[in-house]
Parts: C-alpha cells; structure tokens; sequence
C-alpha cells in the first residue's frame, strides 16, 4: 500500500465511522482490505481506491469501513454496568415512570447484538416489577452485515459460551443444530437500526444510553461530537454508560460520574446539580423542622 493509497483510506475511514488511525496501522489496514478486492473483483487496492470515489459507490465505502473496524461483542461483557443496571438503574427507572409506563433505552454501536439482547435477558428477568410498563430497547450500528447477524438472534456455540450465564443460556435460547437461537420474545424486544454515531443520533429522552468501547477509536474532536450529540440523546434523569476504559473527563462537560455506579456511569452534569439542590434544600428543610421542634423542648421544660 502505497503512502498515497494510505492516506485516502485513512480519510474515507475517519469520514464513514470516525475512525482515526495513525501510520503505523498501514500494514493491518493492508490486511482487512484485502479480502474486499475478491469480494468486488478487483485486482489493486489503487483499484479499491478509484472505485470508491465514484459517487455511486456507497455501498463499496461502507463496505470499506466495516472491513477495518472491529466488531468485537458478546455477552454482558464486563459484567458490572449490567449487574448495575439490573440492581440500580432498572429499579429506578421502574419508579420514575409510574406516570407514562415507558422506559426507552439506546444501545449505540450494538455490533452484532450481544449488548442490547444482554439487557432485555434483564428486563425480562423483572417481568413482574414492569407489569403493564412499556420497555423500548433500541440498538444502532452502522456496519449493515452486523445488523443483519444481530436480527437473526442466532450464535455460535463459541459466542453464547463468552459471557453467558447457563441459565439464561437454557431459559432464552433454543439449540439449532451447532448454534443457539434467542426464543422470539428476547428478539422482539430489540428493535435494530442502521446509525452512525459520528453523524446524528436516532432520536431524544433515551433513559439509558449505552457507548460502550467505541470513543477510543475516536480521536479527540471527534469524541467531543458524539459525546455531545450523545448528551442531547438524554432523559435529564436518565444515565450514560461507557467502557470502564473509556471517560468523558476533558472532552465533554455535560456529564459527572454516578458516584455509586461502577467505572464508565454517567448522569448529566445539570440533573446532578439540581438533585444536590434539592438534598440540600431537604437538608435545610429538616434542620428548620429540628430547630423549632428544639425550641418547642425548651419552652416545655420551662
């Protein structure tokens, strides 16, 4: 790959999935697009190139894009913001919404589906508590042949071995010759859609929203955008969950980090002011409520 070649490709990728990479990735970018010139007939990545220019060839850029980025997923991984959202978030949520019994969660870069269909294996486990509530999970991606695994609910027995405890293995899949296939009610709750972060969000008042390793392909302009398109996505109370990697510390000033939450949990910046007023005008309130009943006391014991 010439550094001509390099160069444009580094471009399209930035443009397509805001992915940044730096000259010493030449030689696995080679790699990953390679394959694309069997796929498509041709012979040179200089090829490649030129026929990705033309403006018809959307579909070819795409393409291009998924090729390089990693897809990596599976099954509550890095257990403790599931565990936190199942112990803390759901719960809550659960009592915010008593008024409009709807709870809207986004899984943004939901690869091939693993983390959204973690999340409703949960909601599904709380089937009593969300009587009558409905639980909207949307999941986004922008790589199309990772969307279209995700729908189909059906993984390998590699993929439900990563992550997957037994019994939910047993509780919500159905075995499918060498694979394991989601029962229908797990898969209907999950409502996929194609997305790119780096352009537009998919919609407004997300009660949860879930990023979870995906800024660190970004690089810094670009996490500032998504992370401030991101904030925007948000219930006011609602929370934001990164990888425990990942942070939003020097880029983005619309989110603090849930102090009880593990690594990665956010709520905005503006719900936690007011809710530290609102303590604090609770605290003033009682302190008054103390104050008279002390002077009540004292008048009684004269």
């Amino acid at each position: 790959m010439t550094r001509g070649e390099f160069a444009y490709f580094q471009a399209l990728l930035k443009e397509c999935s805001g992915l940044n990479l730096g000259e010493d990735n030449r030689s696995l970018l080679e790699a990953r697009l390679r394959p694309l010139l069997k796929e498509f007939g041709l012979t040179l990545l200089s090829e490649l190139a030129a026929s990705s220019i033309r403006p018809e060839a959307e579909y070819l850029r795409a393409r291009i894009a998924q090729a390089v980025t990693v897809q990596e997923s599976y099954f509550f991984r890095d257990k403790a913001p599931f565990q936190y959202f199942a112990e803390t978030m759901l719960p809550t949520l659960i009592a915010a919404r008593r008024a409009t019994r709807r709870i809207r969660i986004w899984c943004a870069a939901a690869a091939t589906g693993q983390e959204p269909y973690s999340l409703a294996m949960l909601v599904a486990e709380h089937t009593h508590e969300l009587d009558g509530y409905n639980v909207e999970i949307y999941a986004t991606d922008y790589a199309k042949d990772a969307l279209s695994k995700a729908r189909k609910g059906l993984y390998s027995k590699f993929e439900v071995q990563r992550g997957l405890p037994v019994s939910l293995l047993i509780k919500y899949f159905d075995k499918r010759d060498k694979a394991w296939e989601l029962k229908q009610d797990i898969r209907a709750m999950v409502k996929f859609s194609e997305n790119n972060l780096v352009r537009e969000v998919p919609g407004r008042g997300f009660d949860a929203i879930f990023c979870r390793n995906v800024l660190i392909y970004f690089d810094e302009a670009t996490k500032r955008k998504v992370l401030a398109g991101l904030a925007g996505a948000l219930a006011l109370d609602g929370w934001f969950v990164l990888g425990s990697a990942e942070t939003t510390t020097g880029l983005c000033g619309d989110f603090v980090a849930a102090g009880d939450a593990p690594r990665g949990v956010y709520r905005l910046a503006k719900y936690a002011v007011n809710e530290a007023g609102e303590a604090a005008c609770c605290v003033e309130a009682d302190e008054s409520v103390l104050g008279r009943s002390a002077k009540l006391l004292a008048g009684a014991k004269r």
